[in-house]
């Protein structure tokens, strides 16, 4: 006997992808919806695959259909979207939506948003909790945009019970912008020597795709309106982040230590870096869903490796990791690194 059918939006990506999976485990009939109508290849047959652009009019209800027990939304960014979901609420019984750590902002206003200004990166609280102050809703950034969504779906309440997963740093195979290609690619490039800008004790609260996919499945089982964090058990600095890299790939680097901000350009910059932590709380998770964590940072690292190498053999990393290009840094001027190092001779 099923649990129920659930419709997973986005279901091509990185988290959709994993999620589709926690769900069939747990007895759920699954319709994975994405505008290219990708399959994993590690779904079974019995998985519906459709091809749906929910910015087309009509597309996502008439992808619906009739009805479906809980609808899983990976890919909801804004306001609007939030609306269109509460305007379908007589068809959805309830609903997990993928939100975002970036909704927060520190006693001084700085949040995400804020961070390339001078000074305007956050300091948070260690760990964030849940209750912790957000950005103003609106459509200008990101983070007001995620906050408009969550808006409009907490206000429907019991008429769509929706369960936001404010994520963190997600990474795992699938990833189109993973920060581990930073220590990877260059131990395939042959350099053993990494700076590390603030002292390498950079925090980011990484977040497992299989991590997020089982707050999904418990979330999915258990509908109501509430925000989560959803972030792994640890969040190691980036040298311990660069150190359990450097196990999986068989390699020992030496690290340049550099205490505070890049010197220069991006010696030193990695997608971690920053001047202050970055930590989730996951104890609301624990206490309302029952929430264990299924993987450790450290212990998902040989899939991620072993993706990240394979996606990227043979290709410029710009054209294989775009999600990571956007960003418009070279994190690989090893010309800019050369030219530090030989001015500190």
């Amino acid at each position: 006997m099923t649990k129920g059918n659930a419709f997973v939006l986005g279901a091509s990506g990185q988290v959709g992808r994993a999620s589709v999976r926690a769900l069939l485990t747990d007895g759920w009939e699954v319709t994975a919806a994405s505008r290219g109508g990708v399959r994993d290849e590690r779904w079974p047959e019995e998985v519906r695959s459709v091809r749906l652009d929910r910015t087309e009019e009509g597309a996502l209800a008439a992808g619906l259909g009739d009805s479906c027990d809980v609808l899983v939304d990976i890919v909801a960014f804004d306001g609007g979207h939030g609306r269109q979901l509460t305007g379908l609420a007589d068809r959805i019984g309830s609903a997990v939506v993928v939100s975002s750590g970036a909704v927060y902002e520190d006693e001084r206003g700085r949040s995400f948003d804020t961070q390339d200004e001078p000074d305007g990166f956050p300091a948070f609280p260690v760990p964030v909790a849940e209750d912790w102050r957000t950005v103003a809703p609106g459509d200008a950034t990101y983070g007001t945009r995620k906050v408009a969504l969550e808006r409009e779906l907490l206000a429907a309440g019991d008429a769509l019970p929706t369960t936001l997963l404010r994520a963190g740093a997600i990474h795992g195979p699938y990833c189109p912008g993973p920060r581990e290609l930073w220590f990877v690619k260059r131990v395939l490039d042959g350099r053993r020597v990494r700076p590390l800008a603030y002292a390498g004790r950079s925090r980011f609260h990484p977040a497992h795709v299989d991590n997020l996919a089982e707050l999904v499945r418990l979330a999915a089982a258990n509908p109501g309106s509430r925000v989560l964090n959803g972030a792994d058990p640890e969040a190691p600095t980036v040298a311990e982040i660069g150190a359990a890299i450097d196990a999986v790939m068989g390699v020992e680097s030496e690290t340049v230590l550099i205490e505070g901000a890049p010197p220069e350009g991006v010696v030193g910059l990695t997608p971690w870096t920053a001047p202050h932590p970055i930590v989730y709380d996951m104890t609301s998770a624990e206490r309302e869903l029952g929430y264990r964590p299924v993987v450790s940072y450290s212990g998902s690292l040989p899939e991620t490796v072993a993706w990240l190498t394979g996606h990227l053999s043979g290709r410029d990393w710009r054209e294989a990791f775009p999600g990571l290009a956007k960003y418009g840094v070279d994190f690989f001027d090893y010309a800019a690194e050369d030219a530090w190092s030989a001015s500190r001779a």
